[in-house]
């Protein structure tokens, strides 16, 4: 499988700006410039991209985890924390609450564990990730 996302962008860094352009049309004219990036200006962000990336794949993961260990989570709610220092992407914090009917903590804990590890944009990531989870219920 591929996919594709393009950036239009017209401009100097700072003053510029541009849209992007994806395959399922999602984020089709999403705004990115310098004060969205850096600021709290509207539109999006490279690490708000990141972060969406992580918290999804992460959290489909541990959803086929659970299932292959016989039940089904009644919900995942994963939040991403990507941290930029000094220009550098250095962190990604996942935290998850999550109801999985009759699952034990053991079993829980060892799948976030495995899926943090294993999801594929951890594997992308050359910093630090780490997690906390909840299990509600």
């Amino acid at each position: 499988m591929k996919r594709y996302a393009e950036l239009l962008w017209s401009g100097t860094g700072k003053e510029g700006k541009g849209h992007f352009i994806t395959e399922s049309k999602a984020l089709n004219n999403t705004l990115f410039n310098y004060s969205s990036r850096f600021e709290s200006g509207e539109g999006t962000n490279s690490e708000e991209l990141l972060a969406a990336a992580h918290a999804g794949c992460f959290t489909m993961k541990i959803a086929f985890f659970v299932n292959a260990k016989g039940f089904t989570a009644e919900k995942l709610d994963t939040k991403c924390i990507i941290t930029m220092d000094n220009g550098v992407i250095s962190a990604s914090h996942l935290i998850l609450k999550a109801i999985v009917p009759g699952i034990s903590q053991e079993d829980f804990d060892a799948i976030v564990q495995e899926c943090k590890e294993k999801c594929m944009v951890s594997q992308l990531f050359n910093f630090v990730t780490t997690c906390e989870s909840v299990l509600e219920g």
